[in-house]
């Protein structure tokens, strides 16, 4: 998978760009920062990770080759090399590589392959296109300008070419960009079906691209295991999605705390003064009588 590419589907549709920064902002509510790795850090970290599948840090190291902080290195620049190691790519066509032992790689594991993460959401990468192509759709379909709004129809055999000619600037005064196009015709002596129009496809008229809309939706927040209420979604019925802190709550057990414990693998490496640590859940500080 291009990486490029990933980076670039998420300007696509407004669900599918603000649900991985959704799921980084509710990972850092959970983590407590320390001296080995910021809250800048692991949110920038976290964000890689859900929007590739991967996270990459830095190991800074003193003298003793104790590791002292991460630093994040950006994923959609990084390469794991064959003969091992990693590769940074920079601008003009340059690179800088690093060791096995100086790169801390955080991944979702791949049953096909175990050298990179693949994001959970490619999926629905097709409903996404489906979406962003419905909505393209529409703006040009308004925005063309070659549609017509109405159709002025006359049969008035005493209508002079004057009021005619006023009649047609009057019409055409109100076009403008993305407005609809409206056509005056005048058939003296016209019959009542001297003009017939005969709809090919009328997008609008048959909901379709709420449907599409609608349904691709769908398919993108299932891809991201998002719950809707969650996901800015209006609910289409008077109860509602029920207890959003109750839905809060189960979905970060589920969703956010296994990705927490993810990334304790930099607990390996870290210092242990300068390991990080995660919020204990609010069901672990209840206690018993």
């Amino acid at each position: 998978m291009s990486r490029t590419g990933l980076a670039k589907l998420l300007r696509a549709n407004a669900h599918h760009g603000a649900i991985p920064k959704f799921k980084r902002n509710l990972l850092l509510r959970e983590f407590i920062p320390s001296e080995g790795c910021s809250a800048q850090t692991m949110g920038r970290a976290g964000l890689d990770y859900m929007v590739f599948g991967e996270a990459y840090f830095y190991r800074d190291k003193n003298v003793f080759g104790e590791v002292l902080e991460l630093q994040h290195l950006s994923a959609i620049n990084m390469r794991v090399k064959v003969d091992g190691g990693f590769r940074m790519l920079l601008p003009d066509n340059k690179f800088m590589d690093f060791e096995q032992n100086e790169i801390e790689h955080v991944m979702d594991y791949d049953v096909e392959q175990n050298i990179y993460g693949i994001p959970d959401y490619l999926g629905g990468l097709q409903a996404l296109l489906l979406n962003e192509a419905a909505t393209l759709f529409r703006r040009r379909y308004y925005s063309n300008g070659a549609h017509a709004g109405y159709i002025f129809y006359t049969n008035d055999p005493d209508l002079t070419e004057e009021d005619e000619d006023n009649l047609r600037a009057q019409i055409s005064s109100s076009k403008g960009v993305g407005n609809f196009r409206s056509m005056f015709v005048n058939i003296p002596n016209g019959k009542e079906n001297a003009i017939q129009i005969i709809p090919v496809g009328d997008f609008q008229a048959k909901d379709e691209l709420e449907k599409v809309k609608n349904i691709t939706r769908n398919d993108v927040i299932a891809a991201w295991r998002m719950n809707p209420a969650l996901a800015g979604i209006i609910p289409e019925n008077s109860a509602g999605f029920g207890d959003i802190e109750k839905i809060d709550r189960v979905y970060t057990s589920n969703e956010i705390r296994p990705i927490c414990q993810l990334f304790n693998q930099v607990n390996d490496t870290l210092r242990p003064d300068r390991a990080i640590s995660w919020k204990t859940p609010p069901e672990s500080n209840k206690t018993t009588e």
